[in-house]
């Protein structure tokens, strides 16, 4: 079995870290599990089904496996990591919220490294505006594990509020939030080709995994390709790109369980109309070890992980077919601004340099177009409740959805 770092189709990669003996073997035993799948397939996998195994095949996957992802001793480090107020902004968005129901309960879909639930579960306590329940929904018993550590370190007196969950809950009410969730799920790949869409299948010539693309086999994809696409764009033959298949599924549940309340999303992507620029061409798929990023999904398989960004258009429309409503969409800098991060920032303690520099780079990677600030965007879904959300009176960007 070659080592994770052996050439492939898509090019070297130089300056990625080696993996230790320990992990190597876990990505081997990963890669001959697929190269299985693709031996009982006729043409291969579809790129989705081989993405899901990559991060979620049990006790092999990106996400279910042992190794630490978030943070500086991880692969990449997200909004949370970087910056307290973050937690304390969204805090804010959902006292809003909760005031407006007159009660309710907050909902976490994959909750990372526990951070920011309990970040956000100081702030509410500060804001007296604690919920009944801070749900977590969290398919990794591993993550499960260190989440409940972070949390009874930071917080331990309100760890018994927490109650980590294996399904959605039935007639929630209150407030969900799901940051850098959707960019997870697995997508499908497809192509242009000379007279029809093409789809991305994984198979194995007998030197690694590479990707093969053939007539479309998962249903329903060339008509999502179809109806994403601008008819007047056009776009070129060869063009490459992803589309998320899943999302339609996950927010259909998530309306069917919810009486009341919002969700927000928080994510890396862009409108339609700028997800498939032209321009765009090979896609947005885009792979994390130990804070390198590269494009290569088939290097460190289960060490690494794989991501695409969120066609935000497609999102806010199946959201709306499933019975919510557009609640704002806008960049993570203004939906932060809104949520008073300038008067967090200009409270902290300024006799505490060091921290309080700390937080001003922190505020700066957030919220500047060359950081987070303009390629994160967060899409809000109301059902139950008419409320005018504070984190988009800044600004919002629904017209270019």
């Amino acid at each position: 079995m070659p080592d994770c770092l052996s050439p492939t189709p898509t090019g070297s990669i130089k300056n990625l870290p080696m993996p230790d003996d320990m992990a190597q073997a876990v990505s081997d035993r990963l890669v001959k599990q697929i190269k299985r799948a693709i031996d009982q397939s006729q043409a291969g996998i579809p790129f989705d089904r081989f993405m899901e195994m990559a991060l979620y095949a049990p006790g092999l996957g990106y996400y279910v496996a042992g190794s630490r992802k978030f943070g500086e001793e991880g692969d990449f480090i997200t909004s949370p990591e970087v910056s307290p107020l973050f937690a304390q902004c969204l805090a804010r968005q959902a006292q809003q919220v909760l005031d407006g129901l007159g009660e309710g309960e907050l909902l976490e879909f994959g909750a990372g490294s526990g951070l920011l639930a309990a970040d956000m579960l100081a702030e509410l306590e500060r804001l007296d505006c604690l919920p009944s329940r801070y749900a977590i929904l969290e398919i990794s018993p591993e993550l499960q594990i260190r989440q409940r550590e972070m949390i009874e370190q930071r917080v331990p007196h309100l760890v018994g509020r927490v109650e980590w969950l294996q399904a959605l809950p039935v007639q929630f009410n209150g407030f969900v939030i799901a940051n850098e969730l959707l960019d997870a799920m697995p997508v499908s790949r497809f192509r242009m080709g000379e007279a029809d869409i093409e789809e991305s299948f994984v198979v194995y010539d007998g030197g690694g995994l590479k990707e093969r693309f053939g007539e479309p086999e998962t249903p329903g994809l060339k008509m999502a390709v179809e109806n994403a696409i601008q008819p007047e764009e056009g776009l070129p033959e060869g063009y490459i790109s992803e589309i998320n298949l899943r999302q339609a599924s996950w927010l259909r549940a998530l309306a069917q369980s919810m009486r009341s309340g919002v969700v927000v999303l928080i994510d890396y992507g862009y409108c339609a109309k700028e997800y498939f620029h032209p321009q765009r061409s090979r896609g947005t798929l885009m792979c994390h070890y130990r804070h390198r990023a590269h494009a290569d999904p088939f290097r460190c398989v289960g060490l690494q992980d794989i991501t695409s960004h969120v066609d935000f258009t497609a999102a806010a429309r199946v959201g709306l077919e499933a019975g919510f409503h557009l609640g704002g969409y806008t960049t993570q800098a203004h939906f932060l601004l809104g949520n008073g991060l300038d008067a967090l920032l200009a409270d902290s303690d300024p006799g505490d340099v060091a921290k309080h520099m700390a937080l001003v780079q922190g505020v700066k990677r957030l919220t500047l177009p060359s950081e987070m600030g303009e390629r994160f965007k967060v899409l809000a879904l109301n059902k139950g409740i008419d409320i005018n959300l504070q984190g988009f009176t800044l600004r919002d960007f629904c017209e270019r959805l």
